[in-house]
Order: C-alpha cells, then structure tokens, then sequence
C-alpha cells in the first residue's frame, strides 16, 4: 500500500509569506508619506483656482467683488453689509476648508495683487504671513 502525500503548504511557509507581504506593505506605505504633503498643495491650488472662479462670477453678477469684511462667505449667502449685491445668488454650497482644516483667507484689495485679491491657505501652521502661507500671488 502506497501512502499518499498530502500537498499543503507548512507553517514556516506560510510565515515567511506573511513577512514578505509586511516588508513589501510597510515599506510602500513610508514611500507614500512622503507623497501625502505635495497632495495636500495640490488640493490648496485645486481649491484656489474653483473659490477664484467663484469670485469672477460673483464680479460679473455684481459688478463687483465682495469686500474683505463680506468675506468669502457672500459666495454662500447674501451679505447684508454695503455694498449689497445687486443680483446676488449663491454661487457655492459651502466654502471649502484648506487641507489642514483651516478656512482659506480672502483680502480685496489683496497686498500681494492691489489691483485685484488675496485668497490663500495659512499652510499646516495656520498663522498668517509664514513661509508656508500659500495663494494667488
């Protein structure tokens, strides 16, 4: 009588497998991390350019961009401080919050652009006027 063999895989098998698979995710996931930062400055630029346009629409509806003191905010409701908008509608849902959970900064007239608006992200700090502050300009 011949005895059958049966075919598995052994314990030690299947942890070396098990280590492999670790090492490979362990070490694509540290790779990643350092990508996560440039996605978030990607977002700010993404988010820049949608509340820009917002604005450009909000100009043409008003024939005029809101003041500082409106703030972003007239892209959502109606200001109720001069200027009032002359056909207002809303033109966002909401104003989006910057990457690191910090709401985007508005100026009209802006200190970098004079002659138009400031509209940035505080960065990861969220102090204004560091290094890491990001906008239009």
């Amino acid at each position: 009588m011949q005895k059958r063999r049966r075919a598995a895989y052994t314990l030690l098998e299947i942890m070396i497998v098990l280590g492999i698979i670790a090492v490979l995710l362990g070490s694509s996931i540290y790779l990643m991390v350092g990508q996560l930062g440039g996605a978030k400055i990607q977002r700010v630029d993404g988010d820049i350019s949608a509340i820009t346009s917002a604005l450009r629409m909000y100009e043409i509806n008003n024939r005029n961009l809101p003041t500082t003191e409106q703030g972003l905010s007239a892209l959502v409701q109606m200001p109720t401080t001069e200027p009032l908008p002359r056909r207002w509608s809303q033109i966002m849902k909401e104003v989006p919050m910057d990457p690191w959970n910090h709401p985007y900064r508005y100026v009209y007239p802006g200190k970098h652009n004079p002659s138009s608006f400031d509209l940035y992200s505080t960065g990861p700090d969220g102090v204004d006027g560091t290094d890491d502050d990001m906008g239009n300009w």
